[in-house]
């Protein structure tokens, strides 16, 4: 009988109206009461951690109701609902996983919910043994990317910037990252995950270069000193990750002018596109004509770039096109022990280079990470009565998906192509010679991320590459883990095979050869706390199957063979802080290297003469409020370098005196969007010595006769005015002025 049946009934009773109301009220109430009160369901437990430890304060509730309540001092939780049928139960608390729980409410009672720890959170272990981040977004940054326009030796060039960090080697006269004991060739750049074949502008002796690209298109900076993904392949030493800038905050014009040329830049930005751009001119002349240095420049250095970066925001992804050109020349004479009226040398390079990525998701747990790049690069080299013209044509494509099972295990694997095609043509008065190689690399690789808890995490991966040139196949294993000491520290460590083909210098000359190799082992203790940190790391690295030669230099006829060896071991110390000392930032890095091959021309095992066993570095920036001004301070140490001394016996059996640099530079904010910028390297002028040449024949004594290798100038002065027009009017190029 339903409540309407009972109705029917009392009316047939024929009680009066008032008690016949008054007992269909009370049916009525009790009718409700008995369906309302007596059809409650309990839902009841407790919530822990994944030891056991209780955990006071979690919500549990079920989704999509008000049904719920929060645990008590011992984890336990009760309350009543009405709902039935399958329901989801869910419980949170901050720093842990959600756990949800999809059944019949029935079925909820008597629960024990254990949380997982939310490996997402800021204080989870971060696998960084041989990886310096600098990003506004990382959760440790060792740099920002303004610090690469605010370091006073850097001069605005990224790589500046990173010769400052643990792990480089300074080589004045280079310009060009040299890594625990590698020299430049080992070191790869790539943008927004795809390669640069040629990241850096040519030049001669004894003038170091520059990075191509400029700083301020780029928000992040990973710089690998070794042990890094098996996602990057073709670097024996050390990887540069640069991204550039996913969104633009406004439409902004930026000019500058400068003791060396000019600039001008812009960005529009639309709702779901924008667009960057950047031009620069450089000549040496005039600074020249007021501060001449120790080379005869028929024709002072001059150079003319341009970039842009093109965005396109999709409801899932993000669709980037970046290219670059640049065109340079000059030509002097250099003083030469060997030739009384100086080596006449000159040069002119054409420079593009393009590429186009995407990344997006295919639906919530797929991602793609897709792109490609292409790369022209010619040098019309003149050496005395040489001249030589090269070009090369180079390309990568490369796709990668990523899976992610959970926030605790993620898979990401892919395939990529590198294809090279280098020309060269040598001719004098008595010989005309054509040379190259082309040249295929095709590659895959995996790795696995599995983070086991908020103190533990590993990466293993593995990658394989196939030489079109070579017909060799190689296997690059690799792995990595990192392990939580304390609230603030860690421990890392990484292994990695690591192979590279010869460089072009030599594959122009024999395609016989096979991929060099180096072993990576990496032990890394990081403390990050209260903007502060310190990063400490031992690591060896072992070479094998090194390329070697018979002559001074390689020619189309020497003796090409891999029987070389070596070994690179030491260790890094850095330290950053800039909460100590009010409106003071600065760091302090060191490295011990200690590193002996056999390669090239080298008879026996013996240091090479780019390495130096210590290095030092010391960075400070100073903001002054009454000033309007930040005042920075650079300072470089490093040890002598070997040298060949043919007056004794041995060979690279002598060391330079230790190199010194101390750079200043001030930045005045003249106005909020008008900054002017003043800096000096090598302030002291301390007179460096790069090394020695001495003379390919010996005086009437027998003794051969040597002079210094110096830098062009020992210092060099640097004056810019930069001026930022936006939408707010309040940013500017040094944007935390």
């Amino acid at each position: 009988m339903d409540i309407w049946d009972v109705k029917q009934s009392i009316k047939e009773m024929n009680l009066p109206k008032n008690t016949l109301a008054v007992l269909i009220i009370l049916t009525l109430f009790t009718c409700c009461f008995s369906h309302f009160g007596f059809a409650q369901t309990t839902i009841s437990g407790i919530v822990t951690e994944k030891n056991g430890t209780p955990i006071e304060g979690a919500n549990i509730y079920l989704d999509g109701t008000y049904d719920g309540i929060t645990s008590d001092v011992d984890g336990k939780f009760n309350f009543q609902t009405s709902e039935t049928g399958v329901q989801t139960l869910i419980a949170s608390y901050l720093s842990f996983e959600t756990f949800m729980m999809a059944a019949d409410v029935s079925q909820m009672n008597n629960l024990t919910i254990a949380l997982r720890e939310d490996v997402n959170s800021l204080d989870t272990v971060v696998i960084s043994a041989g990886t310096l981040e600098a990003s506004d977004n990382s959760k440790v940054s060792v740099l920002k990317p303004l610090d690469v326009v605010t370091t006073a030796s850097a001069l605005g060039d990224f790589v500046g910037a990173l010769q400052t960090l643990p792990g480089t080697t300074t080589v004045a006269e280079d310009g060009r990252l040299f890594v625990r004991g590698g020299d430049a060739g080992e070191t790869q750049i790539f943008i927004d995950g795809i390669r640069v074949f040629t990241p850096y502008t040519p030049t001669t002796n004894n003038i170091p270069t520059r990075g191509r690209y400029s700083p301020f298109l780029f928000d992040g900076i990973t710089f690998s000193t070794g042990g890094y993904s098996a996602e990057y392949g073709q670097a024996l030493s050390s990887v540069l990750l640069l991204n550039t800038i996913d969104e633009p905050d406004q439409d902004k014009t930026e000019i500058a002018l400068m003791t060396v040329g000019g600039g001008v830049g812009n960005t529009q930005k639309w709702e779901k596109s924008s667009l960057s751009f950047n031009t620069s001119y450089i000549n040496l002349a005039p600074y020249l004509a007021i501060y001449p240095d120790r080379n005869d420049w028929e024709k002072p250095f001059e150079a003319l770039a341009g970039e842009t970066v093109f965005r396109n925001q999709f409801e899932s992804g993000i669709l980037k096109v970046y290219a670059a050109f640049d065109s340079s020349n000059f030509e002097l004479t250099q003083e030469d022990i060997n030739f009384a009226e100086g080596l006449k040398f000159k040069l002119k390079n054409y420079n593009f280079y393009t590429n186009a990525s995407y990344t997006g998701y295919l639906n919530q747990s797929w991602r793609i990470e897709t792109g490609g790049s292409y790369t022209r690069a010619r040098n019309d080299v003149g050496i005395m009565t040489d001249d030589i013209d090269n070009t090369e044509n180079s390309a990568h494509f490369k796709l990668k998906f990523r899976k992610r099972f959970s926030n605790r295990v993620k898979l990401s694997f892919g395939a990529e192509q590198f294809l090279t095609d280098f020309v060269e043509e040598f001719s004098n008065q008595f010989v005309s010679e054509r040379y190259g190689f082309n040249n295929g690399i095709s590659a895959a690789f995996s790795e696995l991320d599995v983070v086991f808890s908020r103190k533990f995490a590993i990466k293993v991966g593995a990658r394989g590459e196939h030489s079109q040139l070579f017909d060799q196949f190689t296997f690059s294993p690799r792995t990595s883990l990192a392990y939580k000491t304390g609230k603030n520290s860690q421990l890392s460590v990484a292994y990695g095979d690591f192979y590279q083909q010869p460089m072009n210098d030599i594959l122009k000359f024999s395609n016989t050869l096979e991929a060099q190799k180096t072993q990576h082992y990496i032990l890394n203790y990081q403390y990050v706390a209260e903007n502060r940190i310190l990063r400490a790391e031992a690591y060896r690295k072992d070479y094998s199957s090194l390329v070697t030669y018979d002559d001074e230099f390689p020619f189309f006829d020497s003796n090409y063979a891999n029987n070389g060896e070596g070994y690179a071991q030491g260790f890094d110390l850095f330290w950053r802080d800039n909460k100590t000392i009010k409106n003071v930032d600065y760091w302090v890095s060191y490295s011990f290297l200690d590193t002996e091959r056999l390669y090239r021309n080298y008879p026996v095992e013996a240091t090479p003469s780019f390495a130096n066993k210590h290095n030092l570095s010391a960075v400070a920036k100073w903001w002054i409020e009454d000033w309007k001004s930040q005042i920075g301070f650079s300072h470089t140490f490093s040890s002598g370098r070997s040298y060949t001394n043919p007056n004794l016996p041995g060979f690279l059996q002598e060391r330079t005196k230790s190199f010194n640099s101390l750079s200043v530079n001030w930045a005045y904010l003249i106005s909020q969007q008008k900054i002017l910028y003043v800096s000096i390297n090598n302030v002291l002028g301390t007179k460096n010595i790069n090394g020695y040449q001495y003379a390919s024949m010996p005086d009437a004594n027998g003794n051969f006769d040597r002079r210094a290798l110096r830098p062009a100038a020992d210092q060099f002065f640097f004056v810019g005015f930069f001026w930022t027009i936006s939408e707010d009017r309040s940013d500017n190029q040094l944007d935390n002025l």
